[in-house]
């Protein structure tokens, strides 16, 4: 009898802490329920493809308010110092003077905690939870999330703002027709 408590002990103790870490398994879907494929489109520099993005939205069209994924599958190798650098001059260009430099030093530093060397065929995908700020996976994992709203704004306004440096990435990604 005493075996069996212990086992039985050890299975409760394995399922509680199952129940605590369960968040950490969770994927970028468990974030958007109902989310389906919005649109999609290429990015590409100087000729060379660089990611494929997908926007997702239970929401469609994407409305103000509801969470969102955006997911960029890499094509070629870029680190994740680039991809930072780029994100940050993206939100200095695209927000001015209302992000102060502390603040995007800030940012700067989460995502280098959210991001990771890609290599062709890495998935990064960002969720938009409005009010609540950010969660970047990869792949399937929850890489890092950032609690800060406005940070969350600014970084999928690199995509999603009318100002974007990719107005007909911008129009694929939101689904609009014709052009």
């Amino acid at each position: 009898m005493s075996r069996s408590k212990n086992v039985l002990r050890g299975c409760c103790a394995i399922s509680f802490w199952a129940l605590l870490v369960a968040p950490v398994w969770a994927n970028w879907q468990d974030e958007v329920p109902g989310a389906r494929i919005i649109g999609t489109g290429d990015f590409s520099v100087f000729g060379f493809d660089v990611y494929n993005a997908r926007l997702w939205s239970a929401a469609q069209p994407l409305a103000d308010g509801q969470p969102f994924a955006l997911e960029l599958i890499y094509q070629r190798k870029i680190s994740r110092d680039d991809l930072v650098e780029a994100s940050v001059d993206e939100i200095k260009r695209l927000n001015g003077a209302s992000v102060t430099p502390a603040q995007l030093t800030g940012w700067q530093t989460q995502m280098q905690q959210a991001f990771v060397d890609v290599q062709a065929g890495t998935r990064i995908t960002g969720v938009y939870l409005p009010g609540q700020g950010a969660r970047f996976f990869v792949g399937q994992q929850l890489q890092h999330e950032i609690d800060d709203p406005q940070f969350a704004r600014a970084f999928f306004d690199i995509w999603l703002n009318p100002r974007t440096r990719n107005p007909e990435l911008r129009q694929q990604l939101l689904g609009a027709t014709g052009s």
